[in-house]
């Protein structure tokens, strides 16, 4: 019989007890043995709960119990769940989290850490909730080269911009709509300014790349500029808007970046609705698979996190290898990429944009959006279009071609 204990009795956390509790014999068959849940950490008490016996206050209850063969770190925050970790992988003890943040700043150390003490590291609700996208990245594709990561991570800006498009309401009213539904925090900057995203490429990039890519290094921007008036002349060019998170492999290392893009309808990451995730992951020979499902709530999460358990457990006393080493990866300045842009800027500023970016522009032309002068750039670097953008005397919005 294997012990697992679970720290913090939030969300995911008794998400995860309810996983073991209801799908206990499928748990057992699965891993082979019996896993019983010993200990739940947590500063609260919870009086009339079925595990209420079973929380403690004082995480050394945990890691000196030789028992407990895996920890499930659920709490959330860089601490005291990075010290937690540390402390239980140095005892020989397995943790699995779903905590991103932590996962995106300390992953790899982490994980040199378990190898140094012959147990394992495992995070795959960190990205994506319960889509198996990291376990497929460390096993079933292993023997690939993954040439680009591309995916849409956040499922509350997915719902905002779905409901945007769909249904012609504006950011603020969607985004209370969300935080009345549950799909946002009260405090949405994470999520609407892209960080979480970012967070999550961040893991993504450092299984790609088998080094360390931090998310401060990622160029990012999130939705909150986007207006139902981008939507009217995305319709009109066959094409959806949508918050991705890429990191694409190149001559010079990787490329990584979250914005909000322009994607054709007919790219499968243009149909991905309301609060789901996809990844799309080309390899140099599967080519294109995407993966899909909701990126996030409490059941979906605590599955992901139970699937790490029963990997542990069924390799007790052995290293699960992840593609992540401490070294830092070298990223290629967003200043190099290459792209279409689409800008919208006032009619009385035609002739400007026509001096400043070319004369054979690609005019883009809502009759019900009157006075803008609207148009798609020639291919042009990230580092070109900022310095013919800061020319301009004003710019309405941009919005960069998938």
């Amino acid at each position: 019989m294997a012990k697992v204990a679970v720290l913090g009795y939030g969300t995911v956390g008794s998400g995860v007890v309810e996983v073991l509790d209801t799908n206990a014999a499928e748990v057992e068959k699965s891993a082979g043995e019996k896993i019983e849940l010993k200990y739940i950490l947590d500063l609260r008490d919870f009086p009339g709960d079925k595990h209420e016996s079973q929380v403690v206050h004082d995480i050394n209850v945990i890691l000196d119990d030789p028992e407990v063969d895996v920890i499930c770190e659920t709490m959330g925050g860089i601490e005291p769940a990075f010290t937690f970790e540390k402390q239980a992988l140095s005892k020989g003890k397995s943790v699995c989290t779903s905590n991103k943040e932590l996962v995106a700043a300390h992953g790899p150390e982490l994980v040199e850490l378990a190898k140094a003490n012959g147990v394992s590291y495992l995070f795959e609700a960190s990205v994506g909730g319960g889509i198996p996208v990291l376990r497929s990245l460390n096993d079933s594709l292993k023997h690939e080269k993954i040439d680009s990561i591309t995916g849409i991570l956040n499922g509350t800006t997915n719902y905002i911009l779905t409901k945007m498009d769909k249904e012609g309401i504006g950011f603020e009213t969607v985004l209370k709509q969300a935080q009345e539904k549950g799909y946002a925090e009260r405090n949405p900057e994470a999520d609407v300014e892209g960080y979480d995203a970012c967070r999550k490429i961040a893991i993504l990039s450092s299984l790609m790349s088998g080094k360390h890519v931090d998310y401060e290094d990622i160029y990012t921007e999130g939705i909150s500029k986007i207006n139902i008036q981008d939507f009217e002349y995305a319709r009109s060019l066959n094409m959806a808007i949508k918050l991705l998170a890429m990191c694409k492999r190149n001559e010079n290392g990787f490329f990584t970046i979250v914005a909000p893009f322009l994607i054709p309808y007919e790219n499968p990451l243009a149909n991905v609705n309301g609060v789901f995730n996809a990844i799309n992951v080309h390899g140099n020979m599967l080519g294109d698979v995407m993966f899909y499902g909701k990126g996030a709530g409490k059941n979906a999460t605590a599955s992901a996190v139970v699937a790490d358990v029963i990997d542990m457990v069924k390799h007790k006393g052995k290293h699960i290898e992840v593609n992540m080493k401490a070294e830092k990866a070298t990223l290629s300045p967003k200043d190099n990429a290459v792209r279409h842009f689409f800008v919208r800027v006032s009619a009385e500023l035609e002739d400007q944009a026509r001096e400043i970016f070319g004369s054979n522009l690609d005019v883009v032309k809502r009759n019900s959006i009157p006075n803008e002068f609207a148009f798609i750039t020639d291919s042009i670097s990230e580092k070109d279009f900022e310095e013919k953008l800061w020319k301009m005397d004003s710019v309405k919005g941009y919005i960069r071609l998938y």
